[in-house]
This record gives structure tokens, sequence and C-alpha cells, in this order.
């Protein structure tokens, strides 16, 4: 049988990929066909996102796809990560530069949402996190600081429906990626509009909510021409990237609470699969969220700084001309002496500080512990702090999935950080399968293919991915 090929397009806060899911009735074999690098711009005293170059990366890697498959390409879509958005006109001209979640004009924005929604009433609204990155926060600072350019918008677009919209035009926002906003209703499944009416935000930017799966259009006869495309159809996955990632979890367990998963990567994002949103008092005393995922289900997790505390540590190395990569930083961590320190990944002082070393030594002068001087104490403290957040995160999902989680699943790029897993398993006490690497790419793609009718079900599309992928596991040493 010749090979059906979907394209997803997948953007993180590092790089950006093209990718080719080639399915052949039984598997589905992944190709990198175009990467890119992403990360923010910084424009007077404010980080963006050049969403432009972005958009001219896609179009290079859609015409690499062009070339190599032809005919046989059936769809694309895209996942990013969440919380930004760009907005338009009603004549579709952007306005501003994307803002960057990590900018610092959020700063203090709770305050601001809190004196006009109390806290609690956000959350019964939401099911949220309490994050100043999130869209609302973000929102709330453009009323403050550009009223003007908010008063023109016609349409909020989170960042995978504003390239969807590139591809072909369409004007929607998909489920999972909203679910991040901190302005949609779980129970309702629609936009928390009350909520949304008490904070002065304008309703018309908020455009229709779709599920996964959902065909959105042709591809513009425009992009088909530069890409030399056919107009093919644009599919949305579950455009969070987290969402896609769980959605290609390799267990046998779906529709089970007794697995829990790590996406791991500059986030790491630790969680349960839930029929429905969980939005009891002690969701909002964990700051635990609820997230939406692939079948109308939601991801009960908790957002935990992860890998960005290494990816800053080595650019401060390479500051000082020390080029060292992944896997020698994490040799390094390996063999450094010991006892490490443990830090919080999230304390604030570690969101985006100008020098990721010394903030994470002054932590431990702070809480009386090993000051780490080494490059490996440095990475080894990160590793072993993100290891022991992971274990009491895993506490508050056992008590709120009213049962023991047996298996944790570590998929992502840090499911091949060998180090991380090991820790991360002896401080769960718990049994840690890791990779694949690319299910973020693989929910993507997968979905396309079952919008397709290739797969039937959830349950389907993971049995592929198990069958597909070598997976390590990695028993606790207590």
């Amino acid at each position: 049988m010749s090979e059906e090929i979907y394209l997803g397009i997948d953007l993180g806060a590092e790089s950006g990929r093209v990718m080719a899911g080639a399915w052949n009735g039984r598997a589905m074999r992944v190709e990198e066909l175009h990467r890119f690098s992403n990360g923010p711009v910084h424009v007077a005293d404010t980080l963006r996102w050049d969403v432009l170059r972005l958009w001219t990366e896609i179009q290079n890697g859609l015409a690499v796809a062009a070339k190599r498959f032809g005919d046989a390409i059936v769809s694309v879509g895209v996942d990013t990560w969440g919380v930004d958005f760009v907005l338009l006109t009603k004549n579709g001209e952007m306005l501003g530069q994307p803002y960057h979640y990590r900018d610092a004009r959020v700063a203090g924005m709770f305050e601001d949402a809190f004196r006009r929604v109390p806290r609690a009433e956000i959350f019964a609204q939401t099911g949220l996190q309490f994050m100043e990155i999130n869209t609302l926060y973000q929102l709330l600072a453009w009323q403050r600081s550009h009223p003007e350019l908010l008063a023109a918008a016609d349409c909020l677009l989170m960042m995978p429906d504003f390239f969807h919209w590139c591809l072909c035009g369409s004007r929607v926002a998909e489920f999972t990626n909203a679910t991040t906003s901190q302005c949609l209703n779980p129970l309702k499944r629609d936009w928390a509009w009350a909520m949304l009416k008490k904070l002065e935000l304008p309703s018309r930017i908020f455009p229709k909510i779709v599920a996964p799966g959902t065909e959105l259009g042709r591809l513009r006869e425009s992009v088909s021409k530069r890409t030399g495309l056919g107009r093919i159809k644009v599919v949305a996955p579950p455009t969070h990237d987290t969402a896609s990632a769980v959605a290609a979890i390799p267990t046998a367990n779906t529709g089970r609470s007794d697995w829990a998963y790590i996406s791991s990567g500059t986030w790491s994002l630790m969680g349960i699969e839930a029929a429905d949103a969980v939005l009891t008092d002690r969701v909002l005393q964990l700051n635990y969220t609820n997230e939406g995922g692939i079948d109308g289900t939601f991801r009960v997790l908790k957002n935990i700084s992860g890998l960005w505390l290494v990816q800053q540590c080595k650019k401060a190395f390479e500051a000082h001309g020390r080029n060292l990569d992944y896997a020698e930083l994490t040799g390094l961590a390996e063999a450094a002496a010991g006892p490490h320190a443990i830090i919080d990944p999230d304390e604030g002082r570690l969101v985006n500080p100008p020098d990721m070393p010394a903030a994470m030594k002054a932590l431990c002068r702070e809480t009386n512990q090993p000051v780490p001087e080494s490059e490996g104490a440095l990475i080894r403290c990160a590793l072993e702090s993100l290891a022991a957040k992971y274990g009491a995160v895993l506490a508050g999902l056992e008590e709120l999935a009213g049962n023991k989680i047996e298996v944790i699943h570590v998929v992502g790029g840090g499911s091949r950080n060998p180090l991380l897993n090991q820790l991360a398993a002896n401080r769960c006490g718990r049994r840690l399968v890791a990779g694949p690497v690319e299910t973020t790419v693989l929910g993507n793609v997968l979905s396309q293919a079952r919008a397709a009718g290739e797969l039937q079900s959830l349950a389907q599309m993971r049995q592929v991915v198990r069958s597909g992928s070598e997976l390590q596991v990695f028993e606790p040493k207590l």
C-alpha cells in the first residue's frame, strides 16, 4: 500500500519544524523536513514573537514537502505552545507584533484582575491555574497599555489558530489551545462570557471554538502557488502541543486514571487525563489546572518550569566560552559530587533572570544549601530540583484522582535525558516509561489521519504509537 502523508507543523519555544507523517495503513512514520530556530525578539524593552519569520519558514518547509511527496499529501495542521496570541482587525491586519509570554508587562496584573473579579470566581469560571503569562492577564495588560489597539481588534487568534489563518483563512479557536487562555469555561466548553464582561474585555474578539479534528478549509490559492502544494485540507489537530503529545501517549489504559504523564521540554507539564474538568477547592488550593484534550477530555495538570533552567544555564556557559551540548552537560551533572541542593524551579526569580546560574546560586545561599559552583553541579541542581517537584506534584495528582498512579509516561525532548528520568523515578517511587520523543508530532499527524477516517479512536491512535516506538523503562531506586 502506498503511503499517505500528513504534514505536522510543530512550533516550540526554541525551534519549529515542518514534519511529515507517513501512514501505510498500519504504522505512522515521522520525518523531519525543515527545522528553524525560534525565540523571543527584544524590541524597545519588550519581548515579542517574530511570527512573520516563522510563517516564512513554515512556507519554506511546505515547499520541501511538496517536492518530496507531491500528490500524496492529504492535509496539514499546526500545534504550538499556549497562552500567546495575535490580534487581527476586521480586514485581516495584524495589530502590533505579538508579545512573548515572558514579557514583563504582565507583572502585577493579578491584582488588577482580582480587584474586579475575585480569584475564586475566576477559577470557578475557567478551572485554570494562576500564572501571569495566561492570555487573560496579557489582555488586561493590553487594556492598560494599548487600549486603542484592543479597541481596533476584531479577532483574537491563539498562535496555532493564527497560522491556520495564514494557511487557509479560518478565524476560529481550537478547543485545546483555547483552554490555556483562562478565558474559557470548561463546563460550558465556551468562552467565560460573564467573567470577560466584568473585566470589560471585548466579546467580539473571541472566535467560535472548534474541536480537534475539524477541517478548517483548503490551503489558500496563494500559498498553494508559493509552495507547490495542491489545495490540500487544513485540519486542526489538538493545537496545544501538550494536548497533541498526550494524544500520543503510548498507554494501553485509555479511560483509566492509574497513569500520569510528563510532557518534558522547556516546560514540564505533569498530569492525568480526565473525562471532565475538576473544579474543586482542592484544585484551586494546589494551583493545578484543567486544559482541554482530544475527544473532549481534560488534562488535569501542573505546569512546571522544566528544562528552561538547563537551557538558560547552557546559554550562560556559552557566553563565557563553554560550548557544551546537552549530552555533555548531563554527563557532567551525573559526575557531580553531592550533596545536591534542591530549589523550586518555579520560583519567581527563575522566570527570566539575566543570569540563570547566578539566580540559582543565590537561592541556594538563601536556603542554606550547598552552592553549586561548577557547570555539572548547576545542571545537577536543576535536574534534582525538577525531579523533586515531580514527586510533590504526583502526590497532588493521586489525591485528585482518588487512586494510586502506577506508571508515569515521560514524552518529549526531556525523555532523552536518562539522568532526569532516573531521578524522577526515584523521587516519585514509580515506574517511569520514557518515549517516544516525537509524541507531539505523532499526536498531530495521527489526529489528522483519524479525521481522514484512517483511525477510529484515541485508543487506536495510542496503539499505533505503542507498537511503533522503542520505550525505556526506569524503575525507582530508593
